[in-house]
């Protein structure tokens, strides 16, 4: 193998650049002479998508047969790392096997709007479960000698003009909810690479915002692989290479090549930034490769397929169960009916870059006609066609078996051409035909589950009010047909928990006004009130909360301790006890969320902070203990530029949702808080609540005797009034005349203290 630091010092400046942008449309540049290989890198995250011998480029769905595991937006409801980590490793078999070096993966942008088209591809709205679930997934690709590129960085939560908008965040909301998925899956997993988005963000590209790619991705987190563009993000590529990026995706032919090269021979890009970016890439290529040799071992399909319906059960969300209606028996009863095109053909994994082309499909008819066979009669009709389109005959139709049925399992949700990559949803509706199907059956016979399938959210009331259960299977995968025939059968449990909130209408969301915005901008006004922290934070009910899920047995929480070793240090432990209260085996996922009592900041109701999925047997009991680190109490402090953990009282809540905490306790924390430096525009409000800066101010004024003096004396009124005033405007309209170099030493005495005075109520 090939050594990347000589490789580099041997390399013209033209193989250099050709080495920083792609060779085609899946491959890198190699160098021959020196033996470097180029990288052959293949959409995901949900199976390989390797394109097949003498496919054209733009076809995405010719080829090779891999596993269509479950898409992120059931995965992220299974709330299992472990899981994740398995689905990876396995993934990286498969691309062994099809010679893929980089996987395009997982996508842990935020969802910030239940309409976005790419949601079936992103894990959730909170980034902590995200991110935790993508490192998961990362080290289990990458254990296998497969490099990860995490996407899209960042603030890539919508379709609608994604080449061109620019996303409008301020840099709170950044730190606290758009980045931490990718910050927790790059210090806790090293992905080979990350994937820029398209959009930009504040008006500057992603692709060539030097912030974003170098100071924050590399400066903060410390990462240290490369950095590829988004398919055809790039419009500038010497400012991108510049900002940080590494590589340009696809290949453009020799074009951005030869325009770097001539870019260092002109002197407007340094030739020390284009070796950089290529040492970045030659060392990927040399790890990766070092990795895993150049063997292409068979890949055990029939093993993924098994590990695709069990991920399939355990991302499946029950979301109602009246009386225990689920699980069916399958040895008794009368007539199965089955309704719906999706029982016959599956809907099963999201459109676009991310299309795979399963290894093989089983559908939920065949599954459930086999698991019942000789013991329940199954009676199939379609109800309706996948093109939405009304008709009177297979409505007519449908009635009838339904009235014949003791049960029946209607199977509704969305097709391919109403969620996909490259365009945003126009409602959360489901189609009017199934609705009005659905109420049709129910006036013949009530005794209705359903089975969804689509991959973002869809309001729900409509169809609760006339099921007596919903079960929610996402984009389950190719596998997903079998699981559904397990849960409903109770041969599995339904494991998953809502990894986003089901809003009872679109416009209770906390984007609504905003999205998707102009052309040109899209404002996220919301700011970091996203999913669970807008509705919990304002009262709003909800269909379904953040974390909600049922099982077929039941679980009690007790005795909760929340432990702090050192109050000067912002850790704590928590534990508590889980037990299955219920009559046979499950899994329950304890969530702990954490609430700043004394928040100076505005800060959300409670956020999540630490999960962990419980398998219990009937009766048993297990003591789970967790740890809440630094940042679990902090908030980014846009005053002092840093991650803050403000003194005082915190509770600590865990439950089975956002709205189901079963116990809380609270914690103090006397962690020491240095001071918000002070400057002429902080407030004299701000200057007078400090001790040495009112001191200094009062210093500095000492041969004046106007308004402005006189406020710190006796004249409460007067500093009321201007309190809030910037000191700059006070001294502005002042008599009092403060030097330059006054002023300067004000400064220093005033920021010299060493602590503020205490703040009542912390």
């Amino acid at each position: 193998m090939f050594d990347p630091s000589d490789a580099l010092s041997r390399m013209t400046v033209d193989e250099k650049a050709a080495l920083v942008t792609g060779a085609s449309m899946w491959t890198t540049a190699g160098v021959e002479r020196l033996g470097v290989p180029s990288l052959v890198l293949s959409d995901g995250p949900h199976g390989v998508r390797r394109a097949a011998e003498g496919a054209s480029s733009s076809d995405i769905y010719r080829t090779e047969p891999a596993t269509a595991f479950p898409t992120a937006c059931a995965t992220g409801s299974s709330w299992d790392p472990a899981l994740l980590e398995e689905i990876g490793a396995a993934l990286a078999d498969e691309c062994r096997a099809l010679g893929v070096d980089v996987l395009l993966g997982p996508g842990v942008n935020i969802k910030r709007s239940p309409l976005c088209g790419r949601n079936f591809e992103y894990f959730s709205e909170d980034p902590v479960l995200a991110g935790r679930l993508a490192a998961a997934w990362i080290s289990g690709l990458q254990r296998g000698g497969v490099g990860a590129s995490l996407k899209h960085f960042a603030a890539n939560n919508q379709e609608t003009g994604r080449m061109r908008v620019s996303a409008e965040v301020d840099e709170r909301t950044l730190r606290e909810i758009y980045f931490p998925a990718f910050e927790i899956a790059v210090t806790g997993a090293r992905p080979a690479s990350v994937m820029c988005s398209y959009n930009a963000i504040n008006g500057t590209p992603a692709a060539e915002h030097e912030w974003l790619l170098t100071n924050v991705l590399r400066g903060d987190w410390g990462f240290e692989g490369f950095v590829v563009s988004d398919w055809g993000a790039v419009g500038d590529p010497v400012a991108s290479l510049r900002a940080g990026l590494d590589l340009e995706m696809p290949g453009t032919r020799g074009r951005t090549a030869a325009a770097l090269a001539g870019a260092v021979a002109a002197g407007t890009l340094s030739e020390a930034d284009l070796d950089r970016a290529a040492g970045r890439i030659l060392r990927a290529t040399a790890d990766l490769r070092a990795g895993h040799g150049q063997d292409r071992p068979a890949a055990d399909f029939g093993r993924h397929d098994d590990l695709a319906r069990r991920a399939a059960a355990e991302s499946a969300v029950l979301l109602t169960n009246e009386n225990g209606f689920l699980p069916l028996d399958p040895g008794r009863g009368g007539t199965l009916a089955v309704i719906g095109e999706f029982a016959h053909t599956p809907r099963f994994q999201g459109g676009g870059s991310s299309h795979v082309r399963p290894v093989r499909v089983r559908a939920a008819l065949d599954e459930l006609v086999a698991a019942v066979a000789g013991r329940r009669e199954v009676v199939f009709t379609p109800g309706f066609t996948l093109d939405g389109a009304a008709s009177p005959a297979l409505r007519d139709e449908a009635l009838g078996v339904a009235t014949a049925a003791e049960t029946v399992v209607m199977f509704l949700g969305l097709n391919e051409a109403q969620e996909s990559e490259g365009f945003d949803r126009e409602s959360i509706d489901l189609p009017a035909v199934q609705l009005d199907l659905l109420r049709a059956v129910a006036a013949v016979n009530p005794r209705i589950a359903v089975v969804l399938s689509n991959g973002g959210v869809v309001l729900t009331r409509h169809v609760e009010r006339h099921a007596r259960a919903v079960l929610e299977m996402w984009l389950g995968g190719q596998a997903s047909g079998g699981a559904v025939a397990d849960i409903l059968l109770g041969v599995a449990e339904p494991g998953g928990r809502l990894a986003e909130t089901i809003p009872l209408a679109l416009s209770d969301n906390p984007s609504y006004v905003n999205f998707p915005g102009t052309p040109d901008q899209v404002l996220y006004g919301e700011r970091h009130y996203v999913g669970y922290r807008w509705y919990d934070k304002a009262g709003r009910e909800v269909a379904h909360p953040f974390g909600h899920g049922l099982s077929y047995t039941t679980f009690g929480y007790s005795d909760l301790r929340a432990e702090v070793p050192d109050p000067a240090r912002a850790e704590a432990t928590v534990a508590f006890t889980v037990t299955n209260t219920g009559g046979r085996a499950g899994s329950d996922v304890a969530q702990v969320y954490v609430t700043d009592v004394d928040a100076s900041a505005d800060r959300p109701e409670r956020e999540l902070k630490a999960f962990r999925k419980v398998r219990l047997a009937a009766g048993e009991s297990r003591r789970v203990e967790l740890r809440l680190t630094e940042r679990d109490f902090a908030f980014w402090d846009v005053r002092r530029n840093r991650w803050t953990v403000e003194p005082g009282t915190f509770r600590v809540a865990v439950g089975a949702s956002s709205r189901d905490l079963r116990l809380s306790a609270d914690i103090d924390l006397a962690v020491p808080l240095s001071p918000v430096p002070l400057t002429l525009d902080s407030t004299l409000g701000e200057w007078t609540a400090r001790r040495a800066a009112r001191d200094a101010l009062q210093r500095a004024m000492t041969d004046g005797d106007d308004r402005i003096s006189r406020a710190f004396g006796a004249d409460e009124a007067l500093l009321s009034m201007v309190a809030s005033m910037p000191l700059r405007r006070v001294l502005a309209i002042g008599t009092a005349d403060i030097s330059d170099d006054a002023a300067t030493a004000m400064l220093e005495q005033a920021n010299a203290e060493g602590r503020p005075d205490p703040v009542p109520g912390r």
